[in-house]
């Protein structure tokens, strides 16, 4: 449906605004009489269109059904489609159902099981916005986002891995990949193989692009021969296909850095052991050596040197995925805590009675609802083309903070339960912690948005 251009009222230009001095100061006063067009308000208690405005706005249709289409065409963010509410309420039922019983097991054995990896194709949650003609869902971004958000209410461990699949890989080989990388991959993304993003290394962290991993090109051009290892790499011990970004020559820093799509069983590949971690220990984080591995020039996603390009634009897109992640987390504490606290009672009253126990909570929901707001409206942005790269920076750090807030004060409400692992809420508050650190640290986060700030301001 396409958005209402026209605004409801016309904008009093600056030019044509005059002090007028009348005996009340509300009364409303034409700049020029003979034209009734303007009005100009004393205080900034009132707007208030000129009649003759309104007439002529709803002058070629009925009042109601143009209020009516305007309502249609401008619904809230948190509003959405058939198709997204259908995705989202198949993603809550299947992590309630099938991910919820085994994820202390999961969390505790540090891996996923291969049933749930499984489930996760055979529910269309790992190809979203892959087309249908190569198997794909073929939905939105914003279905994407909200089946992450829901799993992560669950597990987290489970969450980041259909993020980094769909918001990186999968649009990066829709978006740049040529048709044979297309037909090649997209199918088998959609319906049965895990891919991993392979940016990090020991020395490029936050500094990404001082990347040592090379890809030197064959005497005659028609493959590259990649050397190098990667850190801090997610999905890496379930996947099929890497997405690598190396470099072809140091001498041109980061224009040099191009991107492959690489099988997974391809000779050299060596995959270490996944890291012992802190929160979303079910994922699979490990390092992953590249030792004189052969790539066809045909596995080159986009154009040679470019890879830089498509690393900043595709992440911009997945700290939208971390935010729903950090979202899904915050509400997943709130799903244990408020149940607790409307049962509870000490000294004869509910815990969710106590005012100063209202207060938290209270706080806590408006936090989170306010990061759905950005997250949602970030999401828009995208799929309608606007730039969002200082919206989903924003959502990003901000989501990040209400869920380690969201999981610090959900620990506190429980009590001593709360502090043990009867109750998946410490989970949570370990869980949660990273998220100010992948995808671009809360710094970064900062200085991306102050540096959009001072672009919009010159």
């Amino acid at each position: 449906m396409k958005p209402c251009n026209m605004p409801f009222f016309r904008t009093i230009p600056f030019s044509k605004l005059a002090p007028v001095r009348t005996k009340h100061e509300h009364t409303l006063r034409p700049f020029n009489s003979s034209t009734n067009s303007h009005y100009i308000c004393r205080t900034a208690r009132h707007v208030v269109p000129s009649k003759s405005l309104v007439r002529a706005f709803f002058a070629s249709r009925p009042y109601e059904s143009s209020v009516q289409n305007s309502i249609e065409q401008r619904m809230p963010v948190t509003r959405f489609t058939e198709d997204e509410e259908m995705v989202r309420d198949a993603a809550r039922q299947w992590a309630n159902d099938v991910l919820k019983p085994v994820v202390r097991e999961m969390d505790n054995e540090c891996q996923t099981k291969p049933e749930i990896v499984q489930g996760l194709f055979e529910n269309g949650f790992m190809g979203m916005e892959i087309p249908e003609e190569f198997g794909g869902s073929g939905m939105n971004f914003t279905s994407a986002i909200l089946v992450v958000e829901e799993l992560s209410r669950v597990d987290p461990s489970v969450s980041i891995m259909v993020d980094i699949h769909n918001t990186l890989t999968n649009n990066a080989v829709r978006f740049w990949g040529s048709d044979c990388l297309k037909n090649k991959w997209l199918p088998r993304l959609a319906t049965d193989c895990v891919s991993s993003f392979a940016l990090s290394e020991a020395g490029s962290g936050t500094d990404a692009f001082a990347m040592r991993t090379m890809a030197l090109p064959s005497p005659d051009g028609s493959y590259y021969i990649l050397n190098g290892e990667k850190l801090w790499i997610s999905n890496s011990k379930e996947a099929g296909v890497f997405l690598v970004f190396a470099n072809i020559d140091t001498s041109l820093k980061h224009k040099g850095i191009t991107a492959f799509m690489v099988d997974a069983t391809t000779e050299g590949i060596h995959v270490g052991k996944p890291e012992r971690k802190l929160g979303l220990r079910a994922s699979s984080t490990c390092p992953v050596v590249f030792d004189n591995v052969k790539v066809d020039v045909v596995d080159i996603l986009g154009e040679v040197g470019l890879g830089y390009k498509y690393c900043i634009n595709i992440l911009n897109e997945g700290r939208i995925g971390i935010a729903a992640q950090q979202i899904g987390i915050a509400k997943g504490c709130f799903d244990i805590a408020m149940p607790y606290l409307i049962e509870r009672k000490q000294f004869g009253t509910r815990l969710a009675d106590f005012q100063g126990m209202e207060h938290q909570y209270a706080q806590i929901a408006s936090e989170i609802h306010a990061a759905e707001v950005m997250t949602y409206n970030a999401c828009r942005m995208k799929e309608i083309g606007m730039p969002f790269v200082k919206e989903a920076s924003m959502v990003k750090l901000f989501a990040s903070q209400v869920a380690e807030k969201a999981a610090s004060k959900s620990i506190e409400w429980l009590g001593g339960v709360g502090f043990t692992k009867e109750l998946l809420a410490e989970k949570f508050f370990r869980d949660c912690k990273v998220g100010s650190i992948y995808e671009g640290t809360s710094n970064i986060q900062l200085q991306t948005i102050a540096k959009r700030i001072k672009e919009e301001y010159r």
